[in-house]
C-alpha cells in the first residue's frame, strides 16, 4: 500500500523530516532513489541533461560500489546524492543498531548528510541514534522524504500513469520521487521525459536538495 501525496498526519508523526521545501519560486526537486543502476541511471542523467535539470540521488550503497563510475558520473554534472542504507535495509524489520550501522556502513561510501529511509519507513528513536556520534552540525543526516510519489515501482501501472501522479499534485517546492532501478525503469523512461516537459513548459526550474 502507498499513497502518492503524502498525508498530513504523517507530517505531524514525523516533524523531524523533511517532507517538502515551501517556496514562492516555481521551484521543484526530483528525486531518484536505489540507484545508481547500469541501464536507468544513465537515462536519468542523459534526460536530465536534456532539460538543463539537477536532481538528486538517494543511492544504495552496495549500488555505489558496483557503479563507481556512474556515482562520479552524477556528481560530476552537479547533481546531489543522499545515503539510501548501504543494503536497502527496512527501519522497521531490523534492529536498531542493524540499521544505524548499515547507514553508517554506507557512507564511507556516500559523501552527503542526505538521508532517506527505504520504504519511508524509520522510527523516531532510530531518527535520534542515527545522530547520536556527530557533533558538528553540518555532520547531522537531515532526512528527507516527500510529499508526491510517482510509483513508478508499481508494475500495475504505466509510465503515463506515473507523470500523471505528480503533474496533478506538483506545487512550488514539491519534493518527488522516482527510481533508478531495474523494477521502475519500464515506467520511468516514460514518466520521466513527460514529466520534465510538461513541467518546463510551465515555468518550473529543477534544482537538487540543499539543507
Amino acid at each position: 500500500m502507498y499513497l502518492v501525496k503524502s498525508p498530513w498526519l504523517l507530517k505531524k508523526i514525523y516533524p523531524f523530516c523533511v517532507w517538502d521545501l515551501p517556496t514562492q519560486e516555481p521551484v521543484v526537486y526530483l528525486t531518484f532513489d536505489d540507484g545508481p543502476h547500469e541501464t536507468a541511471t544513465p537515462f536519468v542523467l542523459d534526460t536530465l541533461q536534456q532539460f538543463n535539470a539537477k536532481a538528486t540521488f538517494f543511492c544504495i550503497g552496495k549500488n555505489v560500489v558496483k557503479q563507481a563510475d556512474l556515482y562520479k558520473r552524477i556528481l560530476h554534472e552537479g547533481h546531489r546524492v543522499g545515503n539510501h542504507t548501504f543494503n536497502h535495509l527496512n527501519g522497521w524489520k531490523v534492529s536498531d543498531k542493524d540499521y544505524v550501522d548499515d547507514i553508517l556502513h554506507a557512507k564511507k561510501y556516500i559523501d552527503s548528510n542526505l538521508f532517506r529511509p527505504p520504504y519511508g519507513r524509520i522510527t523516531n528513536f532510530q531518527a535520534a541514534l542515527l545522530n547520536r556520534n556527530f557533533t558538528k552540525k553540518d555532520e547531522l543526516f537531515r532526512i528527507v522524504m516527500w510529499n508526491l510519489l510517482s510509483a513508478d515501482f508499481d508494475e500495475k501501472l504505466n509510465g503515463e500513469k506515473c507523470a500523471a501522479n505528480i503533474l496533478s499534485h506538483i506545487k512550488n517546492g514539491s519534493i518527488v520521487v522516482y527510481h533508478d532501478s531495474e523494477k521502475a525503469y519500464p515506467r520511468l523512461k516514460i514518466a520521466l521525459p513527460r514529466t520534465l516537459d510538461v513541467l518546463t513548459k510551465k515555468g518550473f526550474r529543477f534544482e537538487p536538495i540543499r539543507l
